[in-house]
């Protein structure tokens, strides 16, 4: 006779990987930081439609000091087109997770014709009016280069966040590797990084931003700012009942408890990192011009990495207002669930 085995121990305590310290990047901030904040919050609340909790999110989400710390150096027009879209992107995302895949596609159809026709396409939606208004002042000085990258990452977010509502509704965990490709669109990083484009007036040729190097560059970023954000977020996600984290993945597929999937994924954004800067002493030379707009667009994916790392504790997203105090001390207490 066997002996009775006891309950599996669930731990109320979680230690997060140190990455901050791992990042060696310089962190900067833009001098527009404040009035940043000041002018996309006037833009968002245009109108008055939106209700409490909207508004309250917007305070704790700090979208002005991201912008400002990812993209330092950008003029304000452009600094204050990509606060809009962050914010926009953060707003969306808020609302895409109580919709179902039917909803999401009507958004997307909205969004996308905004994009494609903003003098012409006729829409009393919230979102394509925002959208319009931001891309018109984007086409005043980005490349047609730069605009066509932002909108087919967009299409191809739409088309993973679409994806990340079927399987929420069929409670569906992906293996590891299916997991990272949605991932990399769901984050809504690739238009982020035709912002850079934009932001610093680079017109960069089509065959420097396919260059294998390159694309390995701005996936190394993403998917440092993606898994680390999955371990930031992860506390409130799984107190929603949400699976859609490299965490869960972690623990289903290798049959892990919580905290060695914790470590196991900041290995993995440790390495993202060191990737990175492999990759960026292996470029190659494309002749003065382009040698420079390169060197910025990287120095630009590079501000992202570490302006992510250090806004995660500022915003009260992820922490509250514990933030600070979880920077330093690396302990997160977990979230009794939510669900019903």
């Amino acid at each position: 006779m066997s002996e009775p085995t006891s309950p599996p121990y669930s731990p109320t305590k979680i230690i997060i990987p140190d990455l901050v310290s791992h990042c060696t990047f310089n962190l900067r901030k833009s001098r527009y930081h404040k009035m940043l904040s000041i002018e996309t919050k006037q833009w968002l609340f245009r109108g008055d439609s939106l209700d409490e909790r909207a508004r309250r999110a917007f305070y704790g989400l700090k979208a002005g000091q991201l912008t400002a710390m990812c993209y330092p150096k950008a003029g304000y027009p452009q600094l204050r087109v990509t606060c809009d879209f962050i914010t926009w992107l953060f707003h969306l995302d808020n609302l895409s997770d109580d919709m179902d895949d039917r909803s999401i596609t009507e958004v997307a159809n909205v969004v996308m014709n905004s994009l494609h026709h903003p003098y012409t396409f006729r829409s009393n939606a919230r979102l394509s009016r925002m959208t319009r208004d931001f891309y018109k002042r984007m086409l005043q000085t980005a490349s047609a280069g730069a605009c066509q990258r932002f909108i087919e990452t967009l299409e191809l977010f739409f088309q993973a966040i679409n994806k990340q509502a079927i399987d929420r509704a069929h409670n569906f965990i992906p293996d590891l590797e299916s997991y990272i490709a949605l991932r990399r669109d769901t984050s809504g990083c690739k238009p982020c990084w035709a912002l850079i484009e934009y932001a610093y007036n680079l017109d960069l040729p089509d065959e420097v931003v396919n260059h294998p190097l390159i694309c390995s560059l701005g996936e190394a970023t993403n998917d440092l700012v993606t898994w680390s954000n999955d371990i930031f977020s992860y506390n409130v996600e799984q107190s929603k009942g949400h699976t859609h984290n490299m965490i869960d993945v972690i623990m289903n597929e290798q049959d892990l408890d919580v905290q060695s999937a914790f470590n196991f994924v900041g290995d993995l954004c440790k390495r993202s990192m060191d990737r990175f800067i492999e990759c960026r002493e292996q470029l190659p030379s494309w002749g003065p011009k382009i040698d420079r707009d390169v060197a910025i667009y990287v120095e630009g994916l590079a501000d992202w990495m570490v302006g992510s790392l250090h806004w995660s504790f500022d915003t009260e997203r992820y922490f509250g207002t514990r933030g600070r105090e979880i920077k330093k001390s690396g302990v997160i207490t977990l979230l009794p669930s939510r669900v019903r």
